[in-house]
């Protein structure tokens, strides 16, 4: 685990569940045999080489589409949860051991694709996905063992690839996925090519043999042969113990002849499956590569297209990413050596605090010291106290903060003066420091010399995300404060222009490429902790990150007055970490039991529905296969309205589905309630106890405050702000969520929040009188388009006022409203004209903000928010239209995020004037989750919902009443 957060916080939607946790049930693990990959990607595509240089990188380039193509075409219908790319390592292994002429025959790798291993594997990393090999075994055998071990414990396996030695893994939870056909190769289709099923293909090979790989099998026995022969005795062993009995004379000479060359042949066709594997695959958990790292490869290799399409799928300015100039010579960079800025360890007896000043290119003179005593200590405090100002960064063994162990704390005082103050290394279990741990405060006596200073009134604590360094040292009794935040102040100053984590603005605004976490603490299985680190490599990257810390406050925070942005920073950022904190410290009960019982519910759901789609497909099939799937609604059954990807399959993605639904047909129902139920039961009922504190007995989401570009907050490990509400199944969620004895949560809703803003902001009349008037919205809006009475309206037609009113605000297309409400394209064309016929003043919004936004790059909240799109005049015709849909939302999706900002930030002041011991748990979007007593839940409510009506006030004055919903009930689906 990461000693701490470098990025110091992670994307939206990089927090999914269960991504460090070992696989289970639910999980869905692809293994790319990425040799494989390679070769395929050489053969398939004419030579390429970088101008600059003449490097080939033809092979780089395929396998980098190839793996891009991989990730975005499976996501929805095979929705991978782990991937790990797996190659063959240099060198013999152990079949050679075996038959000394195993792969004898084998030709060098070409001499234009030798140079280009290397780069592949740093293409994977790149794309922030495990690189896996081991020497003395081939890629199959990792592939295979890692198989294994994903299907004993439940989860599903995909191997990504089309190599006849895997076949052999098929069957129960495995299968293989060829992605030139983009066809899923499942028992049926290894039976087709063998003529025996997966666990006889081992057999099938040793009488076979395969020349490519100098296997020798039996002479004159292929493959259907072989199948007839296994077919019949089946196996090879009980054959060639019985060889007297084939009938064809040549044929049992050879098998009694080439007895122990068959045997030696089976041993090595047969994948081993107890490779002692160094990585494990908790490590694997799915995740959105870091697009400035990718892009920057892809410009290193010169790859243009592909720089184009990672910025238009992560929205980001490719121009504005720099090559990283790491692979100028075609080789991967070097290890980052030393700039003798890295104190040396202290010694026992010798001197504490020793000081190395060294220089750097970027960073100029620098002066890091190892704090190991308190009289050491205390000119930092001191220095603290005269300045008013000190950055603080804590250092641990988890991103975790609730669970994280408090390993050191590191200061800076002015640019190129940093320290770090190790308190716990070499206190873990097992761990090895030679003569014993170093020379280190104790921890309760550091921390009572720093918790005057922290706590200070008059000394300003400068973090980089210090909602996590807060709640760190919250748990050890000490409350930061005051506080600023670096990535708070980017992110006010420059949301949609970068990222903000403190690797990305280094490079930035200083120029500088921190040390790597994986330099001092290595990667994979070998990764050890912050705690296990030797102290003058932990002092030389902890200090480093105080020292940038303090120099990107210095930059950022004179930005904020000429800028106009103190007052968001001020009143909407800073001031919400100590709310964000306290929320996360308290967490939310979780009860086992309930989500137990769900479990086993959706499962036994799950097990009747199977059957059903059974009976009406006339046959059984691998449901989860969206080949087999495909073949039976539309090659076996049929049905109307079947399209082909452009691998030649059958599509069955959710809107195919959704179609054949709607006309009327009961499979593709069936398909849907059983998806939606392995959704749930993988993502929530089964994942969420593991994210259940083993103390507190509570689950503590974090909350990234700057990972949207509109302001709103997302939650991660886990995330609790997608749990579906619309479906019965997925509202029983949240009846786990529960209150302690004796109290009661209270959910408080927004209602219609970002529809009263579009009419306050867009100034429509109608649209403002009906919500003064409190009169419903979609029935205001459906008499208004469609010409009906208010009384008495068919619920169907509100639907479809609803759905306009939602999806105008979203940009929605005639051909997406057509597919949401079932209709034709030219009606649903009709229906938003008519829409704007009625209400011009959305029009006039949409298309001033349209030209606003082409015109200076960014749009603004009500609270002045300033989302920046530094892409929306692209030549990309495609993505233009995307950004110009995300300039028309974002002033009311941002508005409606800094509202709830507002509130709660106000909150807990106002609980406590008012002498109410509520908690409040969470947010989501528009909703906030409290616990309280059950005697004073009355009163929370009506409190709560006051100041949420007023948050606006006094910044802005909306012209149109806010409400909000709130109720009290012992679990939050019942509060809802």
């Amino acid at each position: 685990m990461a000693a701490k957060k470098k990025q110091k916080e992670a994307p939206a939607d990089a927090g999914k569940m269960g991504t460090e946790k070992p696989l289970g049930k639910g999980d869905h693990l692809f293994l790319v045999d990425g040799s494989g990959y390679i070769f395929r990607a050489y053969h398939a595509l004419p030579p390429l080489t970088r101008k600059s240089d003449g490097l080939p990188v033809g092979a780089v380039h395929g396998f980098c589409n190839m793996l891009y193509k991989l990730i975005e075409d499976t996501k929805d219908e095979f929705e991978p949860t782990h991937l790990a790319v797996i190659f063959d390592a240099s060198g013999k292994t152990f079949r050679n051991d075996i038959y000394g002429e195993y792969k004898a025959h084998r030709p060098p790798a070409p001499e234009d694709l030798v140079p280009q291993f290397g780069l592949i594997r740093d293409a994977v990393r790149a794309f922030s996905v495990p690189s896996i090999e081991m020497m003395g075994y081939e890629a199959d055998d990792l592939i295979a063992t890692y198989a294994a071990k994903a299907r004993d414990a439940g989860a599903r396996v995909t191997i990504v690839s089309s190599d006849k030695d895997l076949m052999q893994m098929v069957g129960g939870n495995v299968d293989m996925l060829d992605t030139m056909k983009y066809r899923t190769i499942g028992p049926a289709e290894v039976e087709e090519k063998f003529g025996v099923g997966p666990d006889k293909v081992i057999d099938v090979q040793a009488l076979a043999g395969d020349s490519a790989d100098n296997v020798p099998g039996v002479p004159g026995i292929g493959v259907k042969t072989a199948a007839l022969l296994i077919n019949e005795y089946g196996d090879v062993e009980t054959l060639l113990e019985r060889a007297e009995e084939i009938k064809q004379p040549k044929r049992r000479q050879n098998l009694i002849e080439f007895a122990d060359q068959a045997r030696i042949s089976r041993q090595l066709v047969t994948l081993a499956q107890d490779v002692p594997i160094e990585e494990g695959m908790e490590t694997f958990g799915l995740r959105d590569p870091d697009p400035t790292t990718l892009i920057g490869f892809f410009k290193d290799m010169e790859f243009n297209t592909l720089t184009r399409r990672v910025a238009e799928r992560f929205d980001v300015d490719g121009d504005a990413i720099e090559a990283t100039g790491a692979y100028d010579n075609g080789e991967a960079p070097a290890p980052k050596k030393s700039t003798g800025s890295a104190p040396k360890e202290s010694k026992k007896g010798g001197t504490p605090g020793i000081v190395e000043t060294g220089l750097d290119k970027d960073l100029g003179k620098l002066t890091y010291e190892t704090v190991t005593t308190l009289d050491a200590l205390q000119p930092w405090i001191d220095a603290a106290f005269d300045q008013g100002e000190i950055a603080v960064d804590t250092e641990t063994d988890s991103l975790d903060a609730m669970q994280a162990r408090l390993v050191g704390v590191c200061l800076a005082t002015e640019p190129g003066k940093a320290c770090y103050v190790p308190l716990q290394h070499g206190s873990g279990e097992g761990l090895d420091f030679g003569d014993g741990a170093p020379d280190q405060i104790p921890l309760k006596e550091a921390l009572a010399a720093l918790k005057p200073m922290l706590e200070a009134p008059s000394v300003r604590k400068i973090g980089q995300n210090i909602k996590y360094d807060l709640l760190v040292l919250k748990n050890h009794g000490i409350n930061l404060a005051p506080i600023d935040d670096t990535m708070l102040l980017s992110y006010a100053l420059d949301a949609g222009r970068n990222g903000h984590g403190m690797d990305e603005l280094s490079e930035i605004h200083l120029g500088h490429k921190p040390i790597p976490f994986k330099e001092v603490a290595g990667t994979g299985k070998k990764q050890i902790t912050f705690d296990q680190v030797p102290i003058d490599k932990a002092t030389a990257y902890a200090a480093e990150d105080a020292d940038i810390t303090w120099r990107l406050y210095k930059l950022l925070k004179p930005r904020l007055v000429p800028e106009a942005k103190t007052t968001l920073y001020e009143t909407l950022e800073r001031p919400l970490v100590p709310v964000l904190t306290e929320m996360e410290a308290h967490g939310i009960k979780v009860d086992r039991a309930v989500l137990s019982r769900l479990s086993g519910e959706f499962a036994q759901k799950m097990g009747a529905i199977e059957a059903e789609v059974y009976e009406l497909a006339g046959e059984t099939f691998n449901i989860a296969s969206p080949k087999q799937l495909g073949e039976i609604l539309f090659d076996k059954m049929g049905l109307p309205g079947g399209k082909k990807t452009k691998t030649g399959a059958w599509s069955t993605d959710a809107s195919t589905l959704d179609d054949l639904a709607a006309s009327g047909h009961d499979l593709p129902v069936k398909i849907l309630e059983w998806r939606g139920l392995a959704k749930l039961k993988s993502t929530y009922t089964d994942a969420l106890p593991e994210f259940i504190h083993p103390e507190t007995g509570r689950v503590h989401t974090s909350y990234s405050m700057a990972s949207t570009s509109t302001g709103r907050l997302a939650s991660t490990d886990p995330n609790l702000q997608n749990i579906p509400v619309r479906t019965e199944d997925g509202r029983r969620i949240r009846t786990a969520f529960v209150a302690d004895k004796g109290n009661k949560l209270i959910s408080a809703d927004y209602s219609q929040i970002e529809l009263r803003l579009v009419a306050h902001i867009a100034d429509v009349p109608q649209l403002k009188q009906a919500f003064a008037d409190g009169i419903d919205i979609h029935t205001m809006t459906a008499s208004e388009i469609f010409n009906v009475p208010v009384a008495d309206m068919e619920p169907s037609i509100r639907r479809r006022a609803k759905a306009i009113n939602f999806g105008i605000i979203y940009g929605i297309s005639a051909f997406g409203l057509a597919n949401q409400l079932g209709i034709g394209r030219g009606e649903a064309a009709e229906y938003i004209d008519l829409y704007f016929e009625r209400f011009p003043g959305i029009r006039t919004y949409m298309d001033e903000t349209k030209a606003l936004a082409h015109e200076q790059g960014y749009v603004e909240t009500i609270f002045g928010r300033r989302i920046h799109l530094p892409e929306i005049n692209s030549k990309n015709g495609a993505h233009r239209a995307f950004l110009e849909r995300a300039a028309i939302n974002a002033p009311i999706q941002g508005s409606a995020a800094d509202v709830i900002r507002r509130a709660m930030i106000r909150m807990p002041d106002a609980l406590k004037a008012a002498k109410l011991d509520a908690r409040m748990l969470l947010q989501v979007h528009d909703e906030l989750i409290f616990e309280v007593a059950e005697k004073k839940a009355e009163n929370t409510c009506a409190l709560v919902s006051n100041v949420m009506i007023g948050a606006a006030v006094p910044a802005v004055d909306i012209s149109v009443p806010l409400e909000v919903d709130a109720r009290a009930a012992d679990n939050w689906d019942e509060a809802h």
